[in-house]
C-alpha cells in the first residue's frame, strides 16, 4: 500500500516539485496540495493523509498553528516541516506542537523521499542541521555535577526542601533561621547552579538525585 501525502505550501514551484518527485515514486502518492493553511486546515482531517510535508511560515498562518489546530484530531498522520527557517524557537515549537521530522528546504530529494519513509515507518527524521541544534540544546540543560559540589551542606538542605514544595516560611520555621537568611541561600543556589527560578533549581536537583 502507497503512503498517502498531503503538501502544504505556499511556494507553488516547490509545492509543485515535491509532489512530482513523491508521485514519481512507486510506494507514495500525493493526494492533496494546498498554497495556503486555512484550507489546510478544513480539508487535512477528512483526507487524513499519512504523511503531510508542512511549510512553517505560510502567508495566512503559522504551519506551527495547523499541527497544533489538527494533531488531536489525525492522531495517525505525521508531519514533517520542510522550511527555511532553522532558528530554535521554531524547531522546538514545531516538536511541541507534535512534528515527528524538520527538514530545511534544500535538502536533496533523496533525503526529503527516504525522510517521508522514515517518519511513516515511526522514525523522527531531522535535517543534519537541525538535529545537532536539538542536541546542542539538551547538552545545555544537562546539569553539570560540578555546580552541585559548589553547594554548601545547608543550600542542599534548602534545595532538597524546596523540591519537596516548602514554602520559604516553612524552610525558615523548620532550620529555625529568618526568611531573609532563606531568600539569600536560595539566591546563591541559583546562581551556583546556573537558573533564573525554582522550577529549574529542582529539576536540575531531581536529575542530578537520579
Amino acid at each position: 500500500m502507497s503512503i498517502s501525502i498531503a503538501i502544504v505550501e505556499d511556494e507553488k514551484n516547490y509545492n509543485n516539485a515535491l509532489k512530482k518527485i513523491i508521485n514519481y515514486q512507486q510506494d507514495m502518492k500525493v493526494i492533496a496540495q494546498f498554497f495556503d493553511g486555512n484550507e489546510a486546515l478544513k480539508n487535512l482531517p477528512d483526507l487524513a493523509p499519512d504523511v503531510v510535508m508542512m511549510d512553517i511560515q505560510l502567508q495566512d498562518m503559522l504551519g506551527i498553528e495547523i499541527i497544533e489546530k489538527l494533531k488531536k484530531e489525525m492522531p495517525d498522520t505525521q508531519f514533517i516541516m520542510c522550511t527555511s527557517f532553522e532558528d530554535d524557537e521554531k524547531i522546538f515549537n514545531s516538536l511541541k506542537a507534535g512534528a515527528m521530522g524538520y527538514l530545511v528546504k534544500g535538502e536533496s530529494m533523496d533525503k526529503i523521499l527516504s525522510s517521508i519513509r522514515d517518519v511513516y515507518h515511526g522514525g523522527a527524521p531531522m535535517s543534519f542541521s537541525i538535529a545537532r541544534r536539538v542536541l546542542g540544546h539538551f547538552e545545555r540543560k544537562l546539569p553539570d555535577c560540578k555546580d552541585f559540589d559548589e553547594l554548601t551542606a545547608r543550600e542542599r538542605e534548602i534545595l532538597e526542601l524546596l523540591s519537596q514544595g516548602l514554602l520559604y516560611k516553612e524552610i525558615a520555621d523548620k532550620k529555625c533561621i529568618s526568611i531573609d537568611t532563606v531568600k539569600k541561600h536560595v539566591g546563591n543556589i541559583y546562581r551556583k547552579l546556573h537558573v533564573n527560578n525554582k522550577v529549574e533549581a529542582i529539576n536540575k536537583f531531581n536529575h542530578f538525585k537520579n
